[in-house]
């Protein structure tokens, strides 16, 4: 990232509008604990949605384009302007994009009462219009080696229009299934390569640790190589021996980066611990997904690994230290958010482990929309209230 000094100028609008982190984090989080339990009573036939997905499909495109893009868009707009040196959005327009988010998720769940393709446009437009900002400010900030984000913001809009056409059409949305999930676990291994081993290496300096991290190395380049040729062919063959060799090589090399990490030597951090456990758990579900190109493994159990351990354990994760961080918090996971991680990790076991019976799916659900209900109760305050150690402008809205 690009140290450059961000203008700091007064801002006077509601706090949960100042960054880019706090409303899409909030959103994100209550989105998480809201959507699974209304997931089951579709499910269960309790209720109906009226939109264009049958109720699979819906759950599906909620959690990969609806949760994950929330999370997706908080990040971005917290680090382009870190990247640029350019003020962030904030205000109005960062209230629109919040808008248009849920926009897209009223007309999916069928509750605006528009056709498929109207659903498609204003599901559509939050992922276009965020990958447009960002280019935008890249650009203007003259940040070009950044400009390489705007790659997987792309695939993943044209990943979540062509889920859209699957449906509408009659193709299917496998394969946009697919292409989201990989899209995503790319992102992971992306930045997890990259924060994960830096916040490893300061905590262990303050702990006056002499063996570090392994620093990121042209290994690092040839392993996201491996994984993005992967996870393409898994996305366009998910069986057969190819994929299925292919994965559990990405499999191996992931492992062995996360093993340069010096995970074992950060166990009394919590919050440093999670990232770590969210990455093994990426590389277990790559795993199991390998083995299920093979037939030796169940896919829904490598989606479910993936998803919920993987994508749910690195996001929550993330999202935990960043509002702690940008908000004047101490970097301390304290007992609640350990507990709120760790449900959220228990509910990738239940779900893989009792994934046959009614009373699994009902466990894993309840752990998972505790673990994001704790997070939201604990984190969403500080997300619409001030910086701990700054003082509002004078003359500021209350």
């Amino acid at each position: 990232m690009s140290q450059h000094a961000i203008p700091r100028l007064a801002y006077f609008g509601p706090v949960l509008f100042s960054m880019g982190f706090r409303p899409f984090f909030l959103l994100a989080g209550l989105f998480a604990a809201f959507a699974v339990p209304l997931w089951l009573a579709v499910f269960s036939g309790m209720v109906t949605l009226a939109g264009p997905f049958d109720p699979v499909d819906w759950h599906i495109h909620e959690m990969l384009f609806g949760y994950a893009a929330a999370v997706i868009a908080g990040f971005l707009f917290t680090a382009v302007p870190n990247w640029t040196g350019r003020m962030p959005a904030r205000g109005t327009p960062l209230a629109l994009l919040a808008v248009l988010w849920l926009a897209g998720r009223l007309a999916v769940a069928g509750a605006l009462g528009l056709g498929p393709v109207p659903v498609m446009i204003t599901d559509s437009a939050f992922l276009l219009a965020i990958g447009a900002m960002i280019g935008i400010e890249i650009v203007a900030g003259r940040n070009w080696r950044n400009l390489k984000v705007l790659v997987p913001v792309t695939l993943y809009s044209a990943a979540n229009i062509a889920f859209h056409l699957g449906a509408l059409t009659g193709a299917g949305t496998e394969v946009p299934r697919r292409a989201g999930f990989a899209v995503i676990l790319f992102l992971v291994m992306l930045i997890g390569g990259r924060i994960i081993p830096s916040f490893t290496r300061n905590w262990l300096a303050a702990q006056q640790v002499a063996r570090m991290p392994v620093p990121v190395s042209r290994f690092d380049g040839i392993s996201l190589t491996v994984a993005a040729a992967g996870l393409l062919l898994w996305v366009i063959r998910p069986e057969g021996a190819m994929s299925g060799m292919t994965l559990l090589a990405v499999t191996g090399l992931q492992l062995i980066r996360l093993s340069r990490w010096r995970g074992i030597a950060v166990r009394r951090s919590p919050l440093l611990l999670m990232l770590h456990l969210a990455y093994a758990a990426l590389a277990i579900g790559l795993a199991v997904t390998g083995l299920a190109a093979f037939g030796l493994a169940s896919p829904v159990a490598g989606y479910h690994l993936l998803g919920i351990g993987a994508i749910g354990g690195m996001t929550l994760a993330v999202m935990m230290r960043a509002a702690m961080g940008h908000t004047g918090r101490p970097l301390v996971a304290g007992r609640l958010l350990s507990l709120a991680f760790l449900l959220v990790l228990g509910a990738a076991l239940v779900r893989v482990l009792a994934a046959d019976t009614m009373g699994g799916l009902d466990l894993a659900a309840a752990l998972w929309t505790a673990g994001f209900a704790l997070f939201s109760l604990r984190v969403g305050p500080w997300l619409i209230t001030q910086h701990a150690g700054r003082k509002r402008p004078s003359g500021a809205a209350r």
